[in-house]
């Protein structure tokens, strides 16, 4: 089993900007659908940024232009850069780890991503 830890949330302010960092306790090789998910107090939690099984990336609309998502296989960490932050991307951001290969998923604790207008 392989536990993800998310790290690099904090406060900051409009216009900022944040790296979001996921470390997972073994090999993330095999996780070729990770991904960053957020969910905001009252919302459901949304897919925010993720591998594709093509091996390209996905983004949600909302963070298109700004986001960019991106994995160091041999460090075992997905990072999330995030830049040119709304008070709108406030919430708890969740990482994903995700296999095609063998099914498995596993979801980190989140991290708290709080911007201030």
């Amino acid at each position: 089993q392989v536990q993800p830890v998310e790290s690099g949330g904090g406060l900051v302010q409009a216009g900022g900007s944040l790296r979001l960092s996921c470390a997972a306790s073994g090999s993330i090789f095999r996780f070729n659908l990770a991904g960053w998910y957020r969910q905001a107090p009252g919302k459901q939690r949304e897919l925010v940024a993720a591998f594709t099984s093509g091996g390209s990336t996905s983004y949600s609309d909302s963070v298109k232009g700004r986001f960019t998502i991106s994995r160091d296989n041999a460090k075992n960490t997905v990072y999330l850069q995030m830049n040119s932050l709304k008070p709108e991307d406030t919430a708890v951001y969740y990482c994903n780890l995700r296999s095609a290969y063998t099914a498995e998923a596993y979801w980190g604790q989140g991290t708290q991503v709080a911007v201030s207008s």
